[in-house]
């Protein structure tokens, strides 16, 4: 399993026709799958398949894509001339020049600087063809952000692997010394008993019994147990294919009650640094899941 990175950046470009596409990716975490796209104008129809070929590529996270083009656009340009336009143009001065008795001098250079004569007009491109081009800097793109988030991915794992080590570690250090603390626990209890019931003609086996059940309230074997199948759980996560975040996320929260209800359980003070060192792996392991996709 790949584990990846919510994180990532990619650029691709393509040059085609004197034009240059560009593709800009950046994703950062989110809880839900949020894809921000960005066109010059005129694109907007093309949108729908950068943001298909965006969600193929990511399940979660924050993605923001650019697209951007610059070149040369002089083949779309048209000029043309308003040759009825001009011609009336011509004749009004013509008039204008006997009326008034003066030289007709109006040249061409004149005549088209007056309005709409000259007529310049964007041709539609064939959103078709710039699809190709498109599409190719958005892949690029796509590519170089899913290779940073791989990469980042398998920096997650191994600092995971690690935080999970020394938290299976101490689960280890408290199975150890649950037999003690249980036989500390009872002892304890009979001292307190036998305190209280002093001078009081009780059945002993009552009491025995009595201390059994209040021992076993303590026990803390259920709650060990689940965190050993949470772990290899977690392990297992870890190995499926696609997007595990989320999954990662939830369990955590299991390792997070299970935790608090063994740190409650146990209160005993010469034990307390092991369970609050169990709590900060598990927050510094929640911190690293946000990462993951």
């Amino acid at each position: 399993m790949a584990v990846k990175s919510m994180t990532g950046f990619g650029r691709g470009e393509k040059a085609k026709g004197g034009r240059v596409w560009s593709a800009e990716v950046r994703c950062v975490n989110n809880r839900y799958l949020d894809i921000k796209i960005k066109l010059p104008r005129g694109y907007a129809a093309l949108e729908e398949r950068i943001r298909k070929k965006v969600a193929v590529a990511h399940q979660r996270g924050r993605v923001d894509l650019l697209c951007t083009v610059g070149g040369d656009f002089s083949d779309l340009e048209q000029v043309s001339v308003d040759v009825e336009l001009a011609r009336k143009y011509r004749d009004a001065f013509a008039d204008m020049a006997v009326t008034l008795n003066i030289d007709d001098d109006i040249s061409v250079s004149q005549l088209a600087a007056y309005p709409d004569v000259i007529i310049r007009e964007q041709q539609t491109e064939d959103l078709e063809d710039v699809w190709q081009s498109i599409e190719s800097a958005v892949d690029n793109a796509l590519a170089g952000c899913e290779a940073m988030r791989l990469d980042e991915g398998a920096s997650l794992l191994l600092d995971l692997r690690e935080r999970l080590g020394l938290f299976v570690g101490n689960v280890e250090k408290i199975e150890a010394l649950v037999p003690k603390l249980m036989e500390k626990r009872e002892k304890s209890l009979r001292e307190r008993l036998d305190k209280l019931l002093d001078k009081v003609d009780i059945d002993p086996l009552r009491i025995h019994q009595e201390v059994a059940v209040l021992t076993d309230k303590t026990d803390v074997t259920e709650e060990l147990v689940r965190l050993r199948s949470h772990l290899g759980q977690f392990e297992g996560i870890l190995r499926e294919e696609g997007s595990v975040g989320r999954k990662l996320d939830f369990l955590i929260q299991e390792f997070l009650r299970e935790v608090n209800t063994l740190a409650s359980k146990i209160n005993d003070a010469e034990t307390a640094h092991i369970t609050v060192d169990l709590k900060s792996e598990l927050e510094k392991i929640r911190e690293q899941v946000q990462n993951i996709e």
